[in-house]
């Protein structure tokens, strides 16, 4: 059984990381339930392990919390469901680019609930939406936004972190980063793209397409 787990208020991201660590030990070790915490961050940048110190445009504009997740710079604030997923992934395939895979996977289905086309890009971290009404780019590629942010750690096979998707977030907070490291792409949201939903509708959808991407795991 996967545990679901709604914060109605928004979470200090210390608290979080403190739960998310106490959780994987216990899942590890002590056979506890893996758990989708679904939550709200007060406004803050993370750096993960592959962070620039040059893509931390404006330092001082958030608290900046360094991490050992995967990725580089990101921004978590709220509007933003934040998706901290602690699964077993050695019960899971026990292949991590595979898991990465199935996270994108889930959040191009969660997506896909609401007629968004999400898609992903060699070399880019992340899922993405092509915006047909921007101006193209300089090689005449049409522009691309990014909706969700993926990064993830694992500590004896348990995962941690998670994904972030954009629904109704201050864009502007991006501009104190480069987000993801990605200079020459822009950053959406859900409401941004013209979408009427709301948190809880992401919530359901998310929800809704979980276990068609993740199933069980095996039996250990």
């Amino acid at each position: 059984m996967v545990e679901w787990r709604i914060s109605a208020e928004p979470v200090a991201y210390e608290a979080a990381l403190e739960e998310m660590e106490a959780r994987a030990v216990a899942i590890r070790e002590a056979g506890a339930e893996e758990l989708v915490w679904l939550l709200e961050h007060p406004p803050l940048y993370t750096a993960g392990t592959s962070a620039k110190r040059a893509d931390l445009v404006d330092p001082d504009r958030f608290p900046v919390f360094e991490t050992r997740r995967g990725g580089q710079y990101t921004y978590h604030g709220p509007g933003q469901r934040v998706v901290y997923v602690m699964l077993d992934v050695a019960r899971r395939g026990h292949d991590v680019r595979r898991f990465v895979a199935d996270l994108e996977a889930w959040v191009i289905a969660t997506l896909a609930e609401f007629n968004v086309v999400g898609e992903i890009r060699p070399g880019r971290v992340g899922v993405w939406v092509v915006r047909p009404e921007k101006p193209a780019g300089p090689d005449g590629a049409p522009a691309e936004d990014k909706v969700a942010a993926i990064g993830v750690r694992l500590r004896k096979w348990v995962s941690f972190h998670g994904l972030a998707v954009n629904v109704e977030p201050d864009l502007s907070h991006f501009d104190g980063i480069v987000p993801c490291g990605i200079a020459d792409h822009g950053v959406t949201s859900l409401v941004d793209l013209g979408l009427p939903v709301v948190m809880s509708d992401v919530d359901t959808a998310l929800r809704r397409t979980f276990d068609t991407v993740f199933g069980a795991p095996d039996p250990a």
